[in-house]
């Protein structure tokens, strides 16, 4: 989602979090994995860069597997997806985590992954990806990416802060709003599907006037959140940036209060997969691997070690997270089949109007 996740929030402490956990990064092209009799002792992982799983968990999957687990990680949601692609047939490794519901139709109607219906915790059903009938991808977690506000600046200039999409093209908000741009961020995609969501064909003619009203694009999560917003790491002068519903639980002040809010209405949610490559050399490692992934104990890491929600519904959250990371009722959504079949036509177009 990740990615960013990938994705992805996740991308908070990236450059502190990636492939802390990995015990194997790559691995060599002559290292087959196998024992003398061909039996599997690894189990390779092809994820985002985003992805962390902690040290105590990895150690945990390898004793009760008996496999050791190699990841190979690069590049966001997207990449990851071209890369399971443009390699089906002979995969990276035998199990992926990360293609997001904005690319999982690519990947079913490529056929880079097998079927495994695995067993979900409570919950998680409503995860599933519509048209998968065969389960070859299973939710592991979500996020929504909304608009967040800066309140403790909004209260400072006496002004009420902006509370939908349609807000941020009204010229009281001129020149408040930075985001990721859709075609260099997995969350600037999001934003751009939750506009089409909102506005079905009359998409582009918001997306005129949100940048007529002095919307700033950047190229990635971290520049627009911790460089332009005012509540991020630096000397930001916009206090209304895209980030994500779990955002406000990153920003407590010393009276136990966050000072930032994300807006519900303007949240597009993304669910990150896991899958058995089709072709993998030890499925039944992938599959272990999957099974692992929906375990309280996983479910349980993923806020802090990856800055997601959980599938699991039965899952307890971190106390800020519970108090301040409040998800969507009702997010906005295109139907993944349609994300596939228009994705580049809508980003050619977005492209167009954003670089006028």
């Amino acid at each position: 989602m990740r990615h960013f996740r990938a994705a992805t929030p996740a991308l908070l402490a990236t450059g502190a979090l990636v492939l802390t956990a990995c015990s194997t990064v790559g691995g060599g092209d002559g290292d087959s994995g196998t024992t003398k009799d061909g039996e599997p002792t690894r189990v390779v992982l092809v994820t985002h860069e985003s992805f962390v799983l902690p040290e105590d968990l990895q150690a945990e999957f390898e004793q009760q597997s008996g496999y050791e687990l190699v990841v190979r990680a690069s590049g966001d949601a997207g990449a990851l997806t071209n890369k399971l692609v443009l390699t089906k047939g002979d995969p990276l490794g035998d199990v992926t985590f990360g293609i997001d519901n904005t690319f999982a139709s690519r990947a079913l109607d490529e056929g880079v992954l097998a079927p495994y219906d695995a067993t979900l915790p409570e919950g998680a059903e409503q995860y599933r990806l519509p048209g998968d009938d065969d389960h070859a991808l299973t939710p592991v977690d979500n996020a929504s990416v909304c608009v967040n506000v800066d309140d403790t600046w909004f209260a400072a200039h006496d002004q009420e802060p902006p509370s939908s999409l349609d807000d941020l093209a009204d010229p009281a908000y001129r020149d408040l709003f930075v985001a990721p741009g859709a075609a260099t961020s997995s969350p600037g995609m999001a934003f751009l599907l939750a506009t089409i969501a909102e506005y079905g064909d009359d998409w582009p003619d918001y997306w005129e006037r949100l940048m007529a009203n002095g919307a700033k694009l950047t190229e990635g999560w971290s520049d627009a959140y911790q460089v332009d917003f005012t509540q991020g790491g630096g000397q930001g002068k916009r206090p209304v940036v895209l980030s994500y519903d779990s955002s406000p639980a990153f920003t407590i002040a010393d009276d136990g209060t966050s000072t930032t809010s994300a807006l519900l209405d303007t949240c597009f949610r993304q669910v990150e997969y896991a899958g058995v490559l089709e072709g993998a050399e030890n499925p039944d490692g992938a599959e272990a691997l999957v099974d692992f992934l929906l375990t309280p104990e996983v479910q349980a890491a993923l806020p802090e070690s990856m800055y997601v929600f959980p599938v699991d519904a039965g899952v307890e959250l971190p106390e800020e997270w519970a108090q301040f990371a409040r998800q969507p009722a009702d997010p906005l959504e295109v139907d993944p089949a349609e994300i596939a079949a228009n994705r580049d036509d809508w980003l050619r177009e977005w492209s167009d109007i954003t670089s006028r």
